[in-house]
């Protein structure tokens, strides 16, 4: 038979294991919701937000082409990771593939830096993402353009 002594040392047990599932439970809640989309991404309301996005950062782009791109003659495509908050502020930018000119990798983050703050994230973004990955290609081409796909 079980004593009452292991009852309650099986007892305080179990309400240790579940104190400590809650506290597990509760910091997974916590953790920020992350949303990843790219230039596949259909679904209207972050594909909606991603176009604007995009227009902005072309537009930028188009204004602050590197010199000295320009005048090297220097062209060439690279993939951008820009990690966005939901007030518009980046929280990171990162190059997952490079161009092979870091002349032109170190523009994109400028072009993403000179761009920012973004539009905040509408509600029906906001209310289910906490950090929005927007996940890009860049091409610069010779004819002193920038272009994301």
């Amino acid at each position: 038979t079980t004593s009452a002594a292991e009852l309650i040392n099986r007892s305080m047990e179990m309400l240790t294991l579940n104190k400590q599932i809650n506290q597990s439970l509760q910091a997974y809640s916590k953790a920020p919701q992350s949303k990843y989309i790219s230039a596949r991404t259909k679904e209207f309301r972050y594909a909606s937000y991603m176009r604007d996005w995009v227009a902005k950062v072309e537009r930028v782009g188009e204004l602050n082409f590197p010199d000295s791109a320009r005048r090297a003659d220097l062209s060439g495509s690279l993939i951008v990771e820009v990690a966005l908050y939901p007030d518009g502020s980046v929280r990171n930018i990162t190059i997952l593939r490079p161009s092979g000119h870091k002349m032109l990798d170190d523009a994109a983050i400028r072009i993403v830096k000179l761009a920012s703050p973004f539009a905040p994230f509408p509600e029906n973004i906001r209310k289910e993402t906490d950090i929005l990955y927007i996940t890009r290609t860049w091409v610069f081409t010779s004819g002193n353009q920038m272009r994301s796909r």
